[in-house]
């Protein structure tokens, strides 16, 4: 990859990157800081890293990256019980987006990773399980079932409007 290539990666990916980290994490400084530590890893590994593959590349060290930050805040965080009432969603709201980004709050690191990555970035099964490292059909079962937790927790559509 020349730097050109590198440059071009950044312009292009970068905002969409921004956004994947900040759906999963929730924090903007935090989600700044390990898009900046992907393109850094990148920039170090420059050489070894071909141009048709920089996004891939870039998306796999950046959901690793995040990965690594989810796991070292849990630990240093207390757990808290989660209840069953918890899980479901009893109010009415008016603002569909609301209702599903709570619902996505809820959901396992792993699912709203992938669900995030498929529904909101729009990445093919195929790309989804080389960014995450899983494989295809825990990708697909992933999908499924965070697919199925979201239409729990909207429920009906009368619920929500």
């Amino acid at each position: 990859m020349t730097r050109s290539e590198y440059n071009d990666c950044v312009d292009q990916h970068a905002d969409a990157l921004y956004r994947f980290i900040l759906k999963n994490i929730k924090d903007e400084d935090d989600a700044r800081d390990i898009v900046q530590d992907a393109f850094e890893k990148m920039w170090k590994n420059i050489e070894m890293i071909e141009g048709t593959k920089s996004k891939s590349y870039l998306f796999t060290t950046a959901y690793h990256t995040m990965i690594d930050f989810i796991r070292k805040r849990k630990r240093i965080s207390d757990y808290t019980e989660v209840t069953e009432e918890s899980l479901f969603h009893t109010e009415q709201y008016s603002d569909l987006k609301q209702v599903l980004n709570n619902a996505l709050n809820l959901l396992p690191d792993s699912q709203k990773a992938v669900i995030t990555l498929r529904d909101y970035e729009g990445y093919s099964y195929e790309e989804i399980a080389e960014i995450t490292g899983l494989s295809l059909s825990q990708v697909k079962v992933y999908i499924y079932r965070a697919r199925v937790f979201l239409k729990q927790y909207v429920g009906s559509m009368e619920r929500v409007l």
